[in-house]
């Protein structure tokens, strides 16, 4: 099964969003991942969505949404030619002894302690699917995560090639 990164740009009016996912749900698709934001322009917003399934699965998805009225363009990101990140908030179980070696590994990483409490750290990274996993599993040795909270992922196509055409 592979995994496909759609960015949607929509119309931004009340229900899109319930038009966009009733249509996975209509036909039996999943929504790995789900990120919506206004653009530059207040008009339109930019929904990014993580769906998974074979090549006919995923070509039936685009071609569907297409379809949608509210829909003005969609473009698959491609790793080589787009960025895509995704946000965690972690929350770890720490003792006074042990918040220097999570301290460590949270700078490795670049992320950032946002809240510190008597026994427990909150910790923000930004980055790869591959770079939170690496985070996660490092984190979890040794530490008892607490929660996790996941933004999904977002992303844009590199360069300057996107135009809308109205």
């Amino acid at each position: 099964m592979k995994q496909r990164i759609l960015s949607i740009l929509v119309d931004n009016t009340a229900g899109v969003l319930s038009r966009v996912s009733g249509l996975f749900s209509r036909r039996g698709y999943n929504i790995d991942s789900l990120t919506v934001g206004v653009t530059a322009d207040p008009r339109y917003s930019r929904m990014t969505v993580v769906c998974s399934g074979d090549d006919q699965v995923l070509e039936q998805i685009t071609k569907q949404l297409n379809k949608l009225v509210d829909v003005r363009d969609i473009k698959v990101l491609e790793p080589d030619s787009s960025v895509s990140r995704e946000l965690i908030l972690v929350k770890v179980r720490v003792s006074k002894e042990n918040r220097q070696n999570v301290t460590a590994i949270t700078d490795i990483f670049r992320a950032n302690v946002i809240d510190v409490g008597l026994d427990s750290m909150v910790i923000e990274l930004t980055g790869s699917k591959s770079k939170l996993e690496a985070f996660l599993n490092l984190m979890g040795d040794g530490n008892e995560i607490l929660e996790i909270a996941r933004t999904g992922i977002t992303g844009l196509s590199r360069g300057s090639d996107y135009v809308l055409f109205l």
